[in-house]
């Protein structure tokens, strides 16, 4: 089977933690080109990471003209996604772009043209939903154990953690802050287990509250800089679908707060036959035989229809197999753009509504 030639455009944190290890283990596909506007770091992806001769650009349009790629993944700042991703299309390349879809919605609605108008591939970065529980909960929601789900929360809360590096305090280049970059995860993990990307309206709020309590802020990635903090600490919203369902969506990376979500991105469920949470581990409540009862199931050897699910394999690595498959096989990816895409839409309208105190409809 010939290889599937793989382009790589940005190599920072990302590529680095997530998309090079992840690929660099899968048989069938090369690394045959990397991108960055800061050279040496591509040349340092290629070289640990690369196919023998693998390319080093400067410039992604280069890298899209001169090499014969069958993939791209898309590793930048947010507002950047767009752009490279519709070109990487365009140029005949399957393509994954790192969450969020893009920092507007209108951005990501011109990447899911794109993708319908080539007739390419489209899937965003979203790999928690490939953590055994996340599985685990998607097979007990798809098999309608919770009933109909009419009220859920999707958190994505820390304490304090801030990123420090790169340009996630730029509100230009990011689009927002912590709703964007990590409440994205848990959103995208609620709407896909309760199925529903019917939204009527959207009602929120941001805080920039601690931004300037340097320095000794307890920071886990050491004092930020107040000056180039231009994004929220904090955004909550109230998202409510057109079949009268709700979710509350938190997130913040500085907040007085010990409910906080530790291990990542959680949901969770209420439905007419039970409910399902992600605070404590997974655990479903219900009622049986007339009392109320709780259920920790223990995640191992779990599989879903959509891959095979190895537990040895880390979210992300389970998430670039199931994305090579998806192309070889002719398949939906697992996290389709049109689902992306309404998260986009409500994380723009969580803003907005911030931004103007006036509930958002759709």
């Amino acid at each position: 089977m010939e290889k599937l030639k793989i382009g790589m455009i940005g190599c920072g944190g990302i590529a680095n933690q997530k998309h090079f290890p992840a690929l660099s283990r899968i048989g069938d596909v090369e690394m045959t080109a990397f991108c960055d506007v800061k050279e040496e770091k591509a040349r340092e992806a290629a070289a640990k990471y690369g196919a023998p001769g693998a390319a080093v650009y400067v410039s992604y349009r280069e890298m899209l003209e001169k090499e014969e790629l069958d993939v791209v993944h898309v590793m930048t700042p947010n507002r950047a996604h767009c752009e490279i991703t519709v070109a990487a299309l365009e140029a005949g390349c399957h393509v994954m772009c790192e969450k969020p879809m893009a920092a507007t919605s209108a951005d990501a609605k011109k990447m899911l043209d794109a993708a319908k108008r080539t007739g390419k591939k489209l899937t965003i970065g979203y790999q928690n939903r490939f953590r055994p529980d996340s599985i685990y909960l998607k097979k007990a929601c798809a098999d309608g154990q919770l009933g109909e789900i009419y009220f859920a929360k999707a958190r994505n809360i820390r304490r304090r953690g801030v990123p420090t590096w790169g340009v996630f305090l730029d509100a230009e280049a990011q689009g927002g802050g912590p709703l964007i970059d990590i409440g994205t995860h848990a959103l995208d993990l609620t709407l896909w287990m309760m199925d529903n990307y019917q939204v009527r309206s959207v009602t929120g709020i941001s805080y920039r509250k601690l931004a300037d309590q340097v320095p000794g802020s307890g920071n886990g990635f050491g004092d930020w800089d107040p000056n180039i903090f231009t994004v929220e600490d904090s955004a909550f919203g109230f998202v409510t679908m057109q079949n009268g369902a709700t979710v509350l969506v938190e997130s913040s990376w500085a907040l007085n707060t010990l409910n906080c979500t530790p291990l990542g991105p959680r949901t969770e469920l209420c439905g007419t036959l039970g409910g399902a949470d992600m605070n404590d581990g997974l655990r479903f409540n219900f009622v049986e035989y007339g009392k109320l009862a709780t259920k920790a199931p223990a995640l191992t050897g779990v599989g879903v229809d959509f891959f095979d699910a190895k537990q040895e394999l880390q979210p992300h690595e389970l998430e670039a197999e199931a994305w090579i498959r998806a192309i070889r096989e002719d398949t939906d990816p697992v996290t389709k753009p049109e689902e992306a895409f309404v998260v986009t839409q409500i994380l723009e309208a969580i803003y907005e509504s911030a931004r103007t105190g006036k509930t958002i409809y759709f």
